[in-house]
Formats: C-alpha cells, sequence, structure tokens
C-alpha cells in the first residue's frame, strides 16, 4: 500500500483551507514540508491531486477520489479511538473463553450475575469449537482466557490456578458400577469408553488406564459432552469426566458418578492468558471469580493425576 495517515490527512487539510500554507497551519508542519509530501504522493500515485486556480488549490478528479476515500478512512479512525477511550473510561470490552475437553458450562450463570455487576460494559462469549485447542487460539489472539488442565510452559502466557476437581467414572443408574462404592482400573478392560477425540490426548485413558494395563474393550470417541451423557444414559459405554461436569445429572439421578480407585484421581485447573492481559481489570476480575465460585469439588492442593496399579 502506497498511501499512509498522514497523506490522507494532508489532501482532506488542503481541500479544506485551499492553500499548502493554510493546511500547515492545521497540521502543524511548514509549507516547504507539505509541498514535499504533496509532490511524494503524486508521485507514488502517478497522478495530479491538486491545481492552482488563482491563489487557491483545487481538487482534480483523481484528488476528489481520494479525498472521498480520505473522508471514510480519517472518519473511521476517529471513531475507534473514541470508542476505544470510551470502552477503557467505562471498562469495556470483549471477553472470549473456552474451557479445556468441557462443553457445558452450567457453573457460568452464577458466576456471570456477580461479574457483570462489577463489569456491566464487558461482553463475554463462549468459544465451544476452541474446546480442544485452547492454548493455539489463545496465542493466535482467538481467546482471552482458557481453563485448562494441562500443563502451560509457553512464556507468552500466564497461568493462575483456580480450582480442583475429581475425575470419576460416569455410568447409567442401571449399570453394575452403581452398586460399587468405587471402581478399579482392573473392571474397565469389559468396557466400552467414551472420550473426547483426539483419544491421544485423555488423561484419564493415556495417563490412568493404559499404564495400568486397563485397557478398556472398545473406545470410542465423541465431539459433545452433551452426546456422551445421552450415550452413557443410555447404557451403551461409560466415560471418565470432572465430577463437577457432570454433577447436576448426578443430583437428577440420571447418572452415577463412581471414585476410580479407592483414592480417587485429582486434577490441578489454571486460568491461562496472554502476558499483556494479565494485568487487565476485567480479565482478572474474572480470574478471581473463578477462584471464589468456579466448578471445585474438593478443598486443598490436588494430587496430580499419577499411574496407579491394576487393582486400586
Amino acid at each position: 500500500m502506497e498511501l499512509e495517515i498522514r497523506h490522507l490527512q494532508l489532501v482532506a487539510a488542503v481541500a479544506d483551507v485551499g492553500s499548502l500554507t493554510r493546511a500547515g497551519d492545521r497540521l502543524h508542519l511548514t509549507q516547504s514540508a507539505l509541498s514535499h509530501q504533496l509532490r511524494d504522493i503524486e508521485s507514488r500515485l502517478g497522478a495530479t491531486l491538486f491545481r492552482r486556480v488563482g491563489k487557491r488549490l483545487v481538487l482534480t478528479p483523481a484528488g476528489e477520489r481520494l479525498l472521498e476515500s480520505a473522508r471514510d478512512v480519517l472518519d473511521r479512525l476517529q471513531q475507534t479511538e473514541q470508542d476505544i477511550r470510551r470502552m477503557t473510561r467505562e471498562r469495556a470490552g470483549l471477553l472470549r473463553i473456552t474451557t479445556e475437553c468441557y462443553t457445558c458450562y452450567h457453573w457460568l450463570p452464577l458466576l456471570l450475575l456477580r461479574y457483570r455487576k462489577a463489569f456491566p460494559r464487558v461482553e463475554v462469549r463462549i468459544d465451544v469449537e476452541a474446546t480442544h485447542q485452547p492454548i493455539q487460539r489463545l496465542l493466535a489472539g482467538k481467546l482471552e482466557l482458557g481453563i485448562v488442565s494441562s500443563d502451560v510452559t509457553d512464556t507468552r502466557l500466564v497461568s493462575r490456578t483456580v480450582f480442583d476437581d475429581e475425575l470419576v467414572l460416569i455410568a447409567s443408574k442401571r449399570h453394575r458400577f452403581a452398586q460399587q462404592a468405587h471402581v478399579k482400573l482392573s473392571d474397565m478392560r469389559d468396557e466400552t469408553l467414551f472420550v473426547y477425540p483426539p483419544k491421544e490426548e485423555s488423561g484419564a485413558l493415556q495417563r490412568v488406564l493404559l499404564p495400568a494395563g486397563a485397557v478398556p474393550a472398545r473406545i470410542e470417541e465423541v465431539q459433545l459432552t452433551e452426546a456422551i451423557f445421552e450415550l452413557v444414559k443410555a447404557g451403551l459405554g461409560v466415560t471418565i469426566l470432572a465430577r463437577w461436569a457432570v454433577q447436576p445429572l448426578v443430583d437428577a439421578g440420571a447418572l452415577i458418578a463412581r471414585p476410580l480407585t479407592a483414592r480417587g484421581l485429582h486434577r490441578e485447573w489454571k486460568a491461562v492468558m496472554p502476558k499483556d492481559l494479565a494485568d487487565v481489570d476485567y480479565v482478572k476480575g474474572f480470574v478471581e471469580l473463578l477462584e471464589r465460585f468456579g466448578p471445585t469439588t474438593r478443598a486443598g492442593r490436588p494430587a496430580r493425576i499419577q499411574p496407579v496399579s491394576l487393582h486400586s
């Protein structure tokens, strides 16, 4: 692109006042500097933009066409600057979030009620499509906040622990596991296990079941949490999810949740954001509410998921 903002400002100013001297007063530049800029513009475009009529500079047809675009661009830029300043004054903005692996957000409405009281001008959007690629979306500038349980090593991001949870075995209320206090890993060998794709990234499968030799009879990938719930309710298999993700259905008696092994499996969740957003007030405010009102299911620091024995 040959033209710059200063070129558009020059053309608009000269068209308004009719001379380089008076345009220079408006733009706080000397007449010679503006004359040099005008020659530069005309050289780049290969067209004459003004002609002299008496003591006044008037637009040529090419100049009129450029002025039309210049007015539009400069007006848009001015409006954008005003919008951004207003957003800053009014604590306004856009907060795009996603939760790694899970497409259920039943815990979010109550949190949002509190958030909107503090930040009424911030629009919160949930990006369900980013649930399997939160880190990539954060780095691409497509998200402001990701809620993840995986390790974050990229130095362009910062993370803050917000809550912890327990992974539990989810099954139909008619399943044999409903009669057990907890599920042994060896019990999984005869089951169909529903996991999010790709299965190679399933923490429970790759870091618990497979190392223990408890390979399920069938492993099926399902994209959505809600679809997994329906398959499990129908008795077509079981799944391993965070207790908070399924708690409303467990409370309603639609599904049962059982600890995996007698001691259970626990994880730590983090709010992750780009470094330059870490101190933005409406981002910090959401993270602080997550710490206080997020889907926490047990107090204290959780143990990392570790491989356990087959008979646990």
